[in-house]
């Protein structure tokens, strides 16, 4: 009863206070023990996960919304968002039917009647550090966890499609942007920076030529610590200069190859 009372609260919300037919998803990356990973959420009552997203506010810009729906995600407010795609295919149920995914998500009538019908979609990738990240999942969602990119499951909708693109996207990224400071800690090796490179383009880099590529844009700073508990030589430690950071993603003049 109180699940009922507090759907028809929120569908009464949306009706009023939301832009109707315009939805946003999420593709918020975390890098953890050498892997990349994606929050994912699961419907309640069933085993199916979506990416997590919302709609849009009538007094809300669109990226303000954004980063809304990714503060009650993951707890965090300064994070990385950039705007990838716009998702309106005249149908976007990709893995299952709309048959076959409106029974999966067993809603009332009155709930599918703003749920099941056409969005469009705009598709947003945020890069967060995995460790400050609190999964948090929505009114519809029992649970909210990481995924790592490999062994994503069949999603709803067009899911798997969108994270796809976003991954294509942020390689793409790599070409032009730095990467890194919203997915390393404050603190990091170069193998560590090398290791979350290698793990977002799928391929090896040559050590040498990474750390002085990394080294001439002028984006780290050495410190006068090494990391402790390794071999007798332990690297250095590095963090990014947030001033030089910021200016190189707006200067868009990077590139590693």
């Amino acid at each position: 009863m109180e699940y009922k009372k507090e759907l028809e609260r929120l569908i009464s919300d949306l009706k009023t206070n939301y832009l109707p037919s315009v939805s946003m998803d999420l593709v918020i990356f975390g890098f953890h023990d050498g892997q990349l990973k994606v929050l994912l959420l699961r419907w309640k009552e069933t085993d199916d996960w979506c990416l997590p997203g919302g709609r849009i506010r009538h007094e809300e810009n669109l990226e303000t919304a954004a980063y809304r729906s990714l503060r009650e995600r993951t707890g965090l407010s300064e994070l990385f968002l950039q705007q990838f795609h716009t998702f309106g295919d005249v149908i976007r149920y990709k893995n299952y039917s709309r048959e076959e995914t409106l029974t999966k998500l067993g809603l009332p009538d009155e709930a599918l009647k703003e749920f099941a019908s056409r969005d469009v979609s705009v598709g947003y990738y945020a890069l967060v550090e995995f460790a400050g990240v609190t999964p948090t999942p929505d009114f519809f969602a029992a649970e909210c966890r990481w995924w790592d990119i490999n062994q994503i499951p069949l999603l709803l909708f067009d899911h798997n499609d969108m994270i796809t693109l976003a991954l294509k996207t942020l390689r793409r990224q790599l070409s032009y942007q730095p990467i890194g400071y919203n997915l390393l800690p404050d603190k990091f090796t170069m193998p560590d920076l090398q290791q979350l490179y290698e793990t977002i383009l799928g391929q090896p880099l040559d050590r040498r030529n990474f750390q002085k590529r990394m080294l001439g844009y002028g984006i780290l700073e050495r410190l006068d610590e090494r990391k402790t508990g390794g071999a007798h030589k332990a690297p250095y430690l590095y963090r990014f200069s947030k001033e030089k950071y910021e200016k190189a993603l707006a200067d868009e003049i990077l590139f590693v190859g």
